[in-house]
């Protein structure tokens, strides 16, 4: 992976807001991933001053390691899960492709 991939990974996760989430493939698709995994190993190597919590698993689950943590960040954004997933149609992150400027002009 480049440096260029790397960043606009960082970059497209550091735009979801507060009380959006996104999935691993949205991530993967909006940056020009080649793969949602990918995703989540930038995360897991390279996360920790992002808003990692607001990232799931294609289903709307966090990954079972970050259950509790990440579900208690979400709560505390107004992001309410029912049970442990989260209702991807009304929480998921609808990227404006016309404000893409604010994603550092790599789109």
């Amino acid at each position: 992976m480049d440096d260029e991939l790397h960043e606009r990974v960082r970059e497209v996760i550091a735009s979801v807001p507060a009380g959006s989430v996104a999935t691993y493939g949205d991530i993967a698709s909006v940056s020009g991933a080649p793969s949602p995994r990918l995703i989540g190993r930038i995360l897991s190597e390279d996360g920790q001053d992002l808003p990692w919590h607001r990232i799931l698993r294609a289903d709307g689950t966090p990954a079972p390691h970050l259950l509790d943590e990440q579900l208690q960040r979400l709560r505390a954004e107004g992001v309410i899960p029912d049970g442990q997933r989260v209702d991807l149609r009304k929480y998921r992150w609808q990227r404006d492709p016309d404000n893409d400027a604010g994603l550092g002009g790599l789109f």
